[in-house]
């Protein structure tokens, strides 16, 4: 048995930060990958997918931009480049991240699936065919998520795609369903359509974007069918089946209605669970939720003293700058004596269609079921100088705040640069800059900042 200072468990966007700032602390340090290194968010989370939706965005500005006065005939879409494109930023990333691991001499890194035999005792089935068994104080779980696979009749008889095997397609398919009307379903369909692909998008809930404002998510729907998207909500596929010809029936219920719809390809987009089960955490005592979360305290520490879990294992926000900001929790608490935690963090994401959905703080409904005093402004974007001068005028504006103490609650930005504009309120509400501030501040002209002036205007009397 191997025995070292710290073992971590997943080298995703806190394992990979973790361990090297433990190593260049002096400790012996084992990080345990069972794929590649980085993580979702390198190999098949927001390197690829950012990188492919510049690649949807040409398209669309291409096929659109005779309104700016530039005509542009017979533009096609080369699918093997834009996939070789995305691989090399990915194996650049991944490579990059690799390397400085393997080339710090306080670091092992093994490729393998961990499992615990004690809670402090890790059993490593490598990749190779071999095990080992490692030992130590503090262990690290940074295993992350995988696609939920609904049990749907006849689904696991089709070649279905996920977010990940999508990314490798090198050819633009005829006619994707999408199940999932969230940020991951949403962006894929986009995207995929601006390729050329036909896209028909089943929603279970009542509206896309479960989690927005109603006026957010219809402002959202109105973009994405203008662009050809077929929307169905309160739809739910019930049976798949291969006609012969290379089509998928599919059988769909539509608010209580059943029909049968073709399509050639299916992308799985309803969600994401913890990979908690094969880590055998009950070796450990380390307790999970109903959907196998593990329960952290918020130093990001288990039941367990000893073993953490950091990133979208331990539940709460999905994204990968929470995962980050667990890893600078955790090692500062830990090498530098701080005394952080998770309360009260700001939850900051962008959600990258076309226009971009940058959100932070407090919605509409939240400030309503939260009893808050609270006002809102919203302003179109085809009301904003920058976005009319750039022919970018779809998408709006929003701010929750407190009308007695002019505090900014929260907003919500869909507009192209949408998380930069987000950006900026974020550090006004973490600075406690207010809105009527805001309102007089001088910003350049002529930017989409700017008009944040006039956002904050709306709430004049």
């Amino acid at each position: 048995m191997k025995t070292y200072d710290a073992i971590i468990i997943g080298s995703g966007q806190a394992g990979s930060p973790l361990a090297r700032k433990m190593a260049k602390a002096g400790k012996k340090v084992a990080i345990i990958e069972k794929r590649w290194v980085g993580g979702t968010c390198v190999n098949d989370g927001c390197t690829p997918t950012k990188a492919m939706v510049a690649s949807a965005r040409a398209a669309y500005l291409a096929g659109r931009c005779n309104n700016l006065g530039v005509y542009i005939d017979g533009y096609r879409v080369d699918m093997p480049q834009i996939k070789k494109r995305k691989d090399d930023i990915v194996m650049h990333s991944r490579s990059g991240n690799q390397k400085s691991l393997e080339d710090d001499e306080n670091i092992d890194l093994l490729f393998g699936e961990a499992s615990f035999t004690s809670p402090q005792t890790v059993a490593v089935k490598l990749n190779n065919g071999r095990n080992e068994e490692l030992q130590a104080e503090q262990i690290f779980i940074n295993a992350g998520t995988q696609t939920i696979i609904p049990d749907i009749e006849g689904l696991k008889d089709i070649d279905y795609l996920t977010s990940t095997s999508i990314l490798e397609l090198e050819t633009v398919p005829q006619h994707i369903m999408v199940l999932g009307g969230n940020y991951i379903g949403l962006e894929f369909s986009q995207m995929f359509r601006r390729f050329g692909s036909q896209i028909t998008l089943l929603e279970r809930g009542e509206r896309i974007l479960s989690h927005e404002d109603d006026d957010v998510a219809h402002e959202m729907t109105g973009i994405l069918e203008e662009e050809g998207i077929a929307i169905h909500a309160k739809a739910k596929a019930i049976k798949f089946e291969k006609d012969g010809h290379g089509k998928i029936l599919v059988t769909v219920d539509l608010d209580g209605r059943t029909e049968q719809l073709e399509c050639t390809h299916v992308l799985v987009a309803v969600g994401r669970s913890p990979q908690s089960k094969a880590l055998n955490l009950n070796a450990a005592g380390v307790e999970v939720d109903e959907k196998g979360y593990i329960k952290v305290d918020d130093k990001l520490q288990t039941n367990v003293p000893g073993i953490y879990a950091l990133g979208d294992i331990k539940g709460g926000p999905a994204f990968t700058h929470i995962a980050y900001n667990d890893f600078t929790i955790v090692w500062r608490n830990l090498l530098k004596g701080e005394d952080l935690s998770t309360k009260g963090r700001p939850v900051p994401y962008c959600m990258f269609t076309d226009p971009q959905l940058g959100r932070i703080g407090l919605s509409e409904s939240d400030a309503k079921k939260q009893g808050l005093k609270y006002e809102v402004a919203i302003l179109k974007m085809d009301s904003v100088a920058r976005a009319v001068e750039v022919g970018e005028t779809r998408g709006l504006m929003k701010a929750v705040v407190n009308p007695d103490t002019k505090e900014i609650l929260g907003v919500a930005i869909m507009a192209e640069e949408g998380g930069e504009i987000m950006s900026v309120l974020q550090m006004a509400m973490e600075g406690g800059i207010t809105y009527d501030r805001i309102r007089y501040c001088i910003f350049a002209h002529p930017t989409y900042s700017e008009s944040l002036n006039n956002l904050f205007m709306k709430l004049e009397g």
